[in-house]
């Protein structure tokens, strides 16, 4: 297994979220309408291995940290990303201690893992189309390296826990001092959803976010000590005390990359679901009338509805935020979605900068649409509703003005579908809840 997964066993107990009914109900992969095992991924890796092989894309071996520094200059993956997880998981478990993490380095559509030692580096990438791709590339110096797609990733990879589809995985865990994983404590999925304090067991965490804590930076007995120490393990801003970060290309393990993390790992399967059933829905019916339910939940998550807003703020990596920050479209008051708050929220505005992404922007154009329409209903004013009535006034504005100044594909009317509209909740609600048209 590749990717951000955790190897556990089918007894784990596990945290199920809400995002619609049967969405942990496995897709079908191999049909007419999309075929996973046997369809040309078009992603920036399997580009990448195009380039290679065409010869107009060459790769250098780092005597200290192998292939890796290659793989992210060319998939432009900033070495600030870096998250480390100690946990007992993954293809290459054996190599994983709390002395010996894995990193995670991510961007919007590429995910590598390196480990010091360990015989392979691990990339994953989101096809616009099938989701999550995994590829492994041997760590022995070679004019060429070689990647490798491997699919036998696809047993924890596509599963209840990703959404029913190829994707990816981000659990908070307990383990010992081995970092092996303690089934018993439970499983708990980290996106914005998840309390600040039920974040990050299994993993390394530098940054500081007050007396609020997490379960970061701890293992074994320090679960029990914490009961009596809250701030355990909290605040962390060097990692010298648990291993040897020169091993890394960067020091830490930022708590601003690992809430971002948290956010679209969770949101990147969500819009892998919704394709494979648009695709699905549009063989079988040539429509995606029938897909309210879905669109519902993908709405509340772009727009961080149910989000658990920070009880004190968050100081990250300055270097995280400003690589981050600096990607993406701007509307003509240079406002973004990927400016981070950090404050309350993890983002300044209320709306998931993947609504900018390459799988996003592929998605069928029936489902889109459909996507933007509840959308406008929300940023409107007409559905003032739970869960979207933690969006303020000024919120909806912003999302609005940039939605309109950044994307090209939104609806011919889409100008007076979000004109600022004043409807009481309790009608709101009445429309969300009848039959789909």
């Amino acid at each position: 297994m590749v990717g951000l997964g955790l190897a556990l066993t089918a007894a784990a107990a596990l945290t199920v979220r809400g995002d619609f009914q049967g969405s942990t109900h496995l897709v079908e992969l191999e049909t007419d309408a999309l075929k996973y095992s046997k369809e040309t991924p078009t992603g920036p890796v399997a580009e990448l291995i195009r380039r290679i092989e065409a010869g107009k894309a060459k790769l250098e071996w780092d005597a200290k940290l192998g292939w890796l520094p290659s793989f992210q200059k060319a998939l432009s993956v900033p070495a600030a990303s870096q998250t480390l997880v100690f946990s007992k998981t993954s293809l290459q478990r054996e190599h994983i201690h709390p002395g010996n993490p894995r990193a995670i380095f991510f961007n919007d559509a590429i995910y590598l893992g390196y480990i010091p030692g360990a015989p392979v580096v691990e990339i994953s990438e989101v096809d616009p189309r099938l989701g999550g791709i995994f590829y492994v590339v041997e760590q022995k110096p070679t004019d060429t390296p070689v990647i490798k797609r491997i699919d036998n990733c696809l047993e924890c990879h596509a599963s209840s826990r990703t959404m029913g589809v190829p994707g990816h995985l981000f659990r908070s865990v307990q383990t010992d001092r081995q970092g092996i994983v303690d089934l018993a404590t439970g499983i708990e999925p980290i996106d914005h959803r998840t309390p600040f304090a039920d974040r990050w067991g299994g993993w390394y965490v530098t940054g500081t976010h007050g007396p609020v804590q997490h379960r970061g930076n701890r293992m074994g007995d320090d679960f029990v000590q914490a009961k009596s120490n809250p701030s355990l393990g909290g605040n962390q801003t060097r990692l010298d005390d648990y291993f040897d970060p020169t091993k890394y290309p960067s020091p830490g393990s930022d708590i601003a990359a690992l809430m971002v993390l948290g956010h679209q790992v969770h949101l990147h399967n969500f819009i892998a679901r919704v394709h494979y059933m648009a695709a699905q829905h549009l063989a079988a019916y040539g429509h995606v009338d029938y897909l309210t339910s879905p669109v519902e939940g993908l709405v509340k998550h772009l727009l961080l509805a149910e989000e658990v807003p920070l009880e004190h703020p968050v100081q990250g990596d300055p270097e995280f935020v400003r690589s981050f920050e600096a990607a993406g479209p701007r509307d003509r008051k240079g406002r973004s979605l990927r400016q981070l708050d950090l404050q309350k929220h993890l983002f300044k505005h209320p709306c998931s900068f993947l609504i900018h992404s390459e799988a996003f922007g592929r998605l069928p154009a029936p489902l889109k649409q459909k996507i933007y329409r509840r959308m406008a209903e929300v940023l409107s004013g007409a559905d003032a509703s739970e869960p979207f009535r933690r969006l303020s006034a000024d919120d909806r504005a912003a999302v609005r003005k940039i939605l309109t100044e950044t994307l090209e594909d939104l609806p011919p009317d889409w100008k007076s579908l979000i004109e600022p509209k004043t409807v009481q909740a309790t009608d709101a609600s009445k429309t969300l809840s009848g039959p789909p048209k």
